[in-house]
């Protein structure tokens, strides 16, 4: 099977490099020094599921250059889905599949007018990495989920034979039928550990240890519940209570990337993670109250660290 990664960092690199290493025909689309180790030395995965390299790595800065593929995975900014949406046009094929693996919820909505509805898929990407190095991706805990679908809920030739590829890269991999759902399930969570990390600059285990900062995450993500459910989406109005639960399980030392992305002084998704949740919330008439202060603590630093 053909892949074309596009963007690899923590969540391309981690699941590109798995997918290789199990017989995938992979190319990482990637730039600058990042490109450049990967030419030199290959691409490196290490942390807690142990080490995976990818050497030689087929890796290119122009995506004309790879021709149409099976399957796209789309792992760029969400700043940038326009644009590498526009600039992978030569990867799309009559049956080719794009995964977009953004946070957030809009980003197959985005990306289906510069594409063609056909070619987009629904993606949710659980795993915890960012670029250590150029060439060398690390990984915290051992947590490495995909869960995708397509956006009609059909199962498609394209989704079982891409499903059949993870299954053999050893990874937790899920093809759904309730791709929205899915996405919704995540964005509750991450609304929550992004905004949160961001604000306190404390990992996971320091929010866990506090109960303030406890019960301030559990009323961030029942409030994005509430969003979601005006908005007509099929989630749990119990759902924040059982995504809990497996957060007490999270690596103590983990940020959400846009709490690492802040305090590396780059620009941050809030716009489409609490930007997103306040602004249905308006749309829908469901206060959101935390997720609106939260939001509004870190739209200073949406553009990196203000002058």
């Amino acid at each position: 099977m053909r892949i074309a990664v596009i963007g690899a960092g923590g969540v391309g690199g981690v699941f590109g490099a798995a997918l290789a290493q199990a017989g995938g025909d992979v190319t990482f689309v990637a730039r600058g020094a990042h490109l450049a180790a990967m030419r030199e030395r290959g691409l490196r995965v290490e942390g807690g599921r142990g080490e995976t390299v990818v050497r030689p790595a087929q890796a290119t800065d122009d995506p004309a250059s790879i021709g149409p593929v099976d399957l796209v995975l789309f792992c760029v900014k969400l700043w940038d889905v326009e644009s590498a949406g526009a600039a992978i046009r030569p990867l799309v094929g009559p049956e080719t599949g794009v995964i977009p693996l953004q946070n957030g919820i809009d980003a197959s909505e985005r990306l289906s007018p510069i594409l063609g509805k056909p070619a987009v898929m629904g993606g949710v990407a659980q795993v915890s990495a960012t670029i250590a190095e150029p060439g060398v991706i690390r990984q915290t805990g051992n947590l490495q989920r995909l869960v995708f679908g397509e956006l009609d809920g059909r199962r498609s030739e394209r989704a079982e034979r891409f499903l059949a590829l993870c299954q053999k890269a050893g990874f937790d991999a899920t093809l759904t039928e309730r791709i929205e759902r899915a996405l919704w399930e995540k964005f509750v969570l991450l609304v929550a550990m992004s905004s949160i990390t961001a604000v306190t600059r404390l990992p996971v285990g320091k929010l866990r240890d506090d109960p303030d900062l406890w019960e301030l995450y559990r009323t961030v993500m029942n409030e994005v519940v509430a969003v979601g459910r005006a908005r007509g989406v099929d989630i749990a109005p119990d759902l924040a209570e059982k995504l809990l639960a497996p957060v007490k399980s999270f690596p103590a030392t983990g940020m959400a990337s846009m709490a690492v992305d802040l305090l590396r002084g780059n620009r941050i998704e809030l716009p489409w993670l609490a930007g997103k949740a306040v602004s249905l919330g308006r749309e829908h008439g469901v206060p959101t109250p935390a997720t609106a202060a939260l939001y509004a603590a870190l739209k200073p630093y949406v553009n990196g660290t203000p002058a």
